[in-house]
């Protein structure tokens, strides 16, 4: 079936960052977690201070260095729970859902994300999240056995932890929905909660048990639709998301479903397909929110083909909408680096990097550093991204991916192919696979890398990160003619894909002339 072009009104995407600070005062949910999180980031901070060496910088960071990491990481997290105004979307980085987790340069450089679920519409009545979650707690204290504020105040929290970057957040959206469940055991919107939080930890096989449990109670259950999807392409079963997509569109037609059935159609190789439905998403988006999502992801789609000019128009859309939306930040900033405007771009990430430090955008900042010679800055954002897996690790987050990709080009080998080796146990992607034939290249052990790196782009999909990885491993495997034509193929398609990674695929192409 074709994607409908109306949107339910039923839930909305946008959403403000969780502040339950001192205007709010501690609610029920919150006063056991001050403790918890505190030992949380402490065992986080020591489990990076004894981490591993960096084998690709002059020297190695000093445990003190590492240690200021987590505490900057922190800082950041802090200063991004300050934020006013609306409209930090459930698009950045862990998403509850949509998340095609993807290569540090997938997409712009960041982990790819496909669109989020709307959060739950009591959430975002009246547009003042932080309102509401007030709300939620004060309602919470008069009334302790109202499940379905504990599952509000769940998702809350997870939606908190994703668009904050604060993993932190997560065993509090745990108990809050435990709670809901223990209260009114299988409601529906705890299990479509606890399969946005298992999504949100890139648990995805959870999270399509806690889906289909949650659809079992309410088949139309947008969360649960959408969270079905989600982790069926997180798993790589692409097939069955497609038809995953297809049925959520019949039950609940609206952009959550719609930006869905685009991903999965861009997976599959149809960027003019994808395009076209997001267009048609676009046009039916009235919610600030909804215009800056999915402007957002036509700008993310244009940048991935190359289109810069067209990538601007969009995001300069999104942010016409909402201007603290962060990644049409991280996406202009991009497209400004890619058109060689790296002061404007530097500028733009150092925003991004300073209200929600996520790895993609840690990495792309660094990058534009050490593309422009400033390679101790670099290494600083380098560390903040090991210090961010370290507290979502300690958050019950699987940071595998994330570490793999970022450890493969500006890390330690071995750390890279461990978790790259890790995360590919648990589930085949093309973006999996890409980081597992990296890993493997930066390893010395091209041969065993070249399966992986081509089954990263069997799918169709556009990716010129994947075509990079793909050609350096040809040619380091002695097939210079399909080495040569899959760096070519990178640089058309996108020429300023990374800073570092373009140049090296240009380097290579002119060393094997």
């Amino acid at each position: 079936m074709a994607p409908r072009t109306h949107d339910t009104g039923q839930e909305r995407q946008a959403t403000r960052p969780l502040r339950p600070g001192p205007e709010t005062g501690p609610g029920p949910a919150e006063g056991a977690e001050n403790a918890e999180n505190a030992k949380s980031a402490k065992s986080a901070e020591s489990a990076r201070s004894s981490g591993g060496t960096d084998s690709t910088r002059e020297a190695a960071p000093s445990a003190a260095r590492r240690v200021a990491a987590v505490r900057r990481f922190r800082d950041a997290g802090r200063r991004a729970r300050g934020l006013v105004g609306c409209g930090l979307l459930l698009a950045v980085a862990l998403s509850a859902g949509a998340v095609a987790v993807g290569s540090v340069r997938d997409g712009g450089g960041g982990v790819a994300v496909a669109a989020p679920a709307g959060a739950d519409p009591a959430l975002l009545a009246g547009g003042d999240l932080d309102a509401q979650v007030a709300g939620l707690q004060e309602r919470l204290r008069s009334q302790p056995r109202d499940y379905g504020s504990w599952a509000t105040l769940g998702l809350a929290y997870v939606e908190q932890a994703r668009t904050q970057g604060d993993p932190s957040r997560y065993p509090q959206a745990e108990r809050a929905l435990r709670r809901s469940l223990e209260l009114r055991p299988g409601n529906d919107a705890a299990l479509a909660g606890r399969a946005a939080l298992a999504a949100a930890r890139h648990d995805f096989t959870g999270a399509l048990a806690d889906a289909e449990r949650a659809l079992a109670r309410n088949p139309y259950s947008e969360r649960a639709l959408c969270s079905r999807i989600d982790a069926l392409v997180e798993l790589g079963r692409y097939a069955e998301a497609a038809r995953a997509a297809d049925l959520a569109d019949a039950r609940r037609p609206g952009i959550p479903v719609f930006t869905r059935y685009a991903y999965v159609r861009e997976l599959r190789g149809d960027v003019t397909g994808a395009r076209r439905v997001l267009e048609q998403a676009l046009a039916s988006a009235t919610a600030r929110g909804d215009v800056a999502y999915v402007a957002g992801q036509l700008g993310q789609l244009a940048w991935n083909q190359g289109d810069y000019r067209g990538a601007l128009r969009h995001y300069a859309r999104a942010l016409a909408a909402d201007d603290t939306y962060l990644p049409a930040l991280e996406g202009r900033a991009r497209a400004r680096a890619a058109l060689g405007d790296r002061a404007a771009a530097v500028r733009d990430l150092e925003l991004v990097v300073s209200r929600a430090p996520l790895p993609g955008s840690l990495v792309a900042l660094g990058e534009l550093y050490e593309a422009g010679g400033e390679r101790e800055k670099a290494g600083e954002q380098y560390d903040l991204v090991g210090a961010w897996a370290a507290l979502a690790r300690a958050n019950g987050v699987d940071a595998d991916l994330d570490t793999a990709l970022a450890a493969a080009d500006h890390g330690d080998a071995a750390t890279a192919l461990r978790a790259a080796r890790a995360e590919w146990a648990r589930r085949h992607t093309v973006h999996t696979a890409d980081a597992l034939a990296w890993a493997l290249h930066v390893s010395g052990r091209d041969a065993e890398a070249l399966p992986y790196a081509r089954r990263a782009t069997a799918t169709g999909y556009r990716n010129a990160s994947f075509l990079y990885h793909r050609g350096v491993i040809e040619r380091a495997t002695g097939h210079s003619a399909e080495g040569r034509a899959a760096l070519t193929a990178a640089l058309k398609l996108n020429p300023g894909f990374s800073p570092l990674g373009a140049r090296a695929a240009r380097t290579a192409l002119e060393a094997g002339r």
